[in-house]
């Protein structure tokens, strides 16, 4: 049995303790070497002959599966699925699996950390004492203000406790998501526009399907409240970029706060450099503790599903 792993923080430490229950079912495991997610050409020609993969956010198209010839499971070292041709795999009986929860509390608390750090200016503000000078703030606080969570799920929920932590008002929308369910956790519930219009921080936590893409689009920015905070660290396509830095130009926004990209990396994304902006690297669910749920969950999963025992995760 050969196993293919291509997650870039498992690959840099193959001989990890949480790998021990693939190394003792399988006869090889296979490492990706090259420090970034593997393109579709690319996993073309390293697919072949695999029986399961720990996934990371490669390119899973139905081209790269052609020749999956003894593929049964890709096992996402993650949350989102939106990187792998679902009908494709089921097509070919390969079975999909997710972490669900694992990264939620990563995630929400660099959702939290950005929106301060735009709030504050940190970056600036940082780099301008770094140089030597000693610069004043002019930043806004969060309490008692407005903060909207478009997508109610685990991760949503979570960063809607944080906000409401630091004395900030929530409203939630979610189209799956009773609205009784949303106010027993002390949100309110409000439409997609509404919270748009109402929010001092809108902060996106809902997969990229095409009916999400560019959820915040030209018209829905411009509704938002003149000096508010547009936060993203879920998938890129949820933000009109070119939009946003208009409304930034404009200064009809504060700030926007990126860990997701319309293209990663985001050489030409028209929001990189402007004064406003703080960027990480989609590296919200990249902790120590979040890393280690993600393996063991994702390890688990492809586990039971190459011993004949359908995960409880499959998508």
């Amino acid at each position: 049995m050969r196993i293919l792993i291509t997650p870039t923080s498992l690959s840099r430490t193959p001989d990890a303790d949480v790998l021990a229950p693939l190394r003792e079912m399988a006869d090889e495991l296979i490492f990706n070497t090259l420090g970034r997610p593997l393109t579709s050409a690319e996993l073309a020609e390293a697919l072949p002959g695999i029986d399961g993969v720990i996934a990371g956010l490669d390119a899973y198209d139905a081209a790269a599966l052609a020749g999956a010839d003894r593929l049964r499971v890709i096992s996402r070292y993650g949350v989102g699925v939106n990187n792998v041709d679902l009908e494709a795999a089921a097509g070919q009986g390969i079975h999909v699996t997710r972490t669900p929860g694992a990264n939620a509390s990563a995630v929400a608390e660099l959702a939290i950390g950005l929106a301060f750090a735009v709030a504050r200016e940190i970056p600036r503000l940082h780099a301008e004492v770094a140089d030597g000078g000693w610069p004043r703030g002019s930043g806004i606080e969060l309490g008692g203000r407005t903060f909207g969570v478009v997508g109610f799920g685990a991760i949503g929920r979570i960063v809607a406790e944080r906000a409401r932590g630091i004395g900030m008002h929530v409203l939630a929308y979610d189209p799956f998501v009773p609205a009784a369910a949303i106010a027993e956790t002390g949100a309110a519930p409000a439409s997609l526009d509404e919270l748009f219009r109402a929010a001092d921080v809108v902060s996106l936590h809902v997969p990229l399907l095409e009916s999400t893409r560019h959820v915040a689009d030209a018209a829905r920015i411009a509704a938002m409240k003149p000096g508010a905070i547009l936060l993203n660290t879920s998938r890129g396509g949820l933000i009109d970029e070119v939009a946003a830095r208009e409304a930034l130009d404009a200064g009809h926004l504060f700030g926007v706060g990126l860990d997701a990209y319309e293209t990663e990396p985001p050489q030409d994304s028209p929001l990189l450099g402007h004064p406003r902006v703080v960027a990480t690297p989609h590296s919200g669910a990249h902790t120590a503790e979040a890393v280690a749920r993600m393996a063991s969950g994702a390890i688990q999963n492809l586990v039971e599903e190459l011993s004949g025992r359908p995960s409880v995760h499959r998508v």
